[in-house]
């Protein structure tokens, strides 16, 4: 080992250290409750059962939407403390609103592909993307991190750009009751946009299905898709292949949600920050070792096949947390916020992550 390579080590055993003395003081001392809010994933289930331990914690975990735990962070009561959030609403409230009440902590609940959000009329000729140009698209919400991601792909991948096409905000959201209601930051509309808004009591299903629009961006499957209308289809008929394709070609795997924590709280409590991400990532693993070892459980037929080859293609720790493994990716979404005309600057990585979180990883499975 030379001496550089001495010297990290030797550095990070000693924050190690610390980080154990402080958690074992807050242990001695007395436990702090914690109000945690986001949606029941199969890879969070260890923190709401408590199967993971948090450790200095009593953890009150409540299931929420992501519209309205966007809302209550921004512009609400502040009562919870660690919460799932929008990726591009905390972007767009810090760049454009100066909201430092909450940092993120680099673990994301929520990511998607984004190829199988596109939705068509299927007697207007879409067949590809660059068909969308000059069309009609709806969606509930215009700069909702889904969106933006959608945008972002169309204008990297195949050169169509918003401006290319006429925007209809749909009047009503048929995925209110998983969503909640839409966040003032999922509704900033750009300059040089064409933009406008849906007769009022149409969903964006009732939009598509009556020809007023052409197309629907659309973060959950909408009404009309779930109901198997023949109206309705997807743009891209194989979207296993094209989203797959996509990542082995970019190595991007879009993130919509993030976890935040009020700063107030981390100023009382520095060695928190760490703490939440070592749980998140524990419940994690424990999901991935479920998966691999209890696949026979699952109600799936292809189950753990399709966990092979996502495995093969995308590695083991494929739904990573930390900033390092998914710098690209973090980097691309502020990119596309900037450039979309949605954040009025463009932001760097550290300005939204507490700092102590910054170099964390997990080990995955």
């Amino acid at each position: 080992m030379n001496r550089r390579d001495f010297m990290k080590t030797a550095a990070f055993l000693a924050a190690s250290s610390t980080h154990a003395n402080i958690l074992a003081a807050q242990s001695a001392t007395s436990q702090i409750d914690l109000a945690v809010a986001g949606y029941p994933f199969e890879h969070v289930s260890g923190l709401i059962t408590g199967k993971v331990k948090i450790e200095g914690c009593n953890v009150d975990f409540q299931t929420g939407k992501i519209g309205d735990l966007n809302t209550h962070v921004f512009s609400g009561p502040q009562s919870l403390d660690v919460t799932e959030i929008g990726l591009i609403p905390f972007i767009l409230a810090y760049a454009n609103d100066d909201f430092r009440d909450y940092s993120l902590i680099p673990v994301f609940p929520l990511r998607m592909f984004r190829h199988r959000s596109i939705f068509v009329h299927s007697e207007r000729g879409i067949e590809r993307p660059t068909d969308l140009r000059g069309r009609r698209v709806g969606t509930p919400g215009y700069s909702s991190t889904s969106l933006t991601w959608i945008r972002g792909m169309l204008q990297d991948e195949y050169g169509v750009r918003p401006e290319d096409i006429q925007w209809v905000l749909s009047a009503t959201d048929s995925s209110t009751k998983d969503a909640g209601q839409i966040s003032k930051q999922e509704n900033v509309i750009p300059d040089g946009i064409s933009i406008s808004v849906g007769p009022e009591g149409k969903d964006e299903s009732d939009l598509l299905i009556d020809g007023e629009v052409d197309a629907l961006f659309h973060a959950a499957e909408p009404r009309a898709f779930i109901e198997r209308h023949p109206k309705v289809t997807r743009l891209f008929k194989d979207v296993r292949r094209t989203e797959q394709d996509y990542f082995a070609k970019t190595r991007v795997f879009p993130i919509m949600h993030a976890v935040a924590i009020r700063n107030s709280l981390v100023e009382e409590h520095p060695w928190l920050p760490r703490t939440m991400f070592n749980a998140y990532s524990e419940s994690k693993a424990q999901t991935y070792s479920d998966m691999q070892e209890k696949w026979f459980l699952r109600t799936l037929p292809w189950f753990a096949q399709e966990l092979d080859a996502t495995q093969v293609l995308m590695g083991r720790n494929f739904f990573t947390y930390g900033v390092g493994p998914n710098r690209k990716t973090l980097e691309t979404l502020l990119r596309y916020a900037h450039e979309q005309g949605l954040a009025r600057r463009k932001l760097a990585i550290q300005d939204l992550f507490e700092p102590s979180t910054l170099e964390l990883i997990d080990n995955g499975i």
